[in-house]
């Protein structure tokens, strides 16, 4: 077993791809439209993806509040940090951050809908 992976409603399409691929740096994969119209685009690394998607009819109300955040793993937290602040302006839940007792260096901000993203590199301590 593996998670494959998470599905998020986003309400603007070309928003969220500039904040996970163009910005972030993941990688779009695949894409597809139903025949309701609702866009879906999967975006990710190696081991897992998130899927997008979007109804330009409205789709659900989106309510980032309901999950505490999605974790991608980085190179350098703060390279990353930096770029996505210098591309996109995100906003800041916390800056990069050490934290040596679980071995990783962290961010967190929001992406175009609110929802939260953590940055993580793992560090040897």
């Amino acid at each position: 077993m593996d998670v494959i992976h998470t599905a998020l409603w986003v309400s603007n399409l070309e928003q969220t791809r500039s904040f996970y691929v163009d910005a972030l740096g993941l990688t779009e994969n695949w894409s597809f439209e139903t025949d309701d119209g609702v866009e879906n685009v999967y975006i990710g690394g190696e081991n897992a993806e998130f899927q997008f998607k979007h109804d330009p009819a409205g789709g659900p109300e989106i309510d980032s509040g309901t999950m505490a955040h999605v974790a991608v793993g980085v190179e350098r937290t703060d390279d990353v940090f930096d770029r996505l602040i210098a591309q996109v302006d995100p906003p800041v839940e916390m800056e990069p951050t050490t934290m040596a007792e679980i071995g990783c260096r962290v961010a967190f901000v929001e992406d175009p809908d609110g929802y939260v993203v953590e940055l993580v590199e793992r560090i040897d301590t």
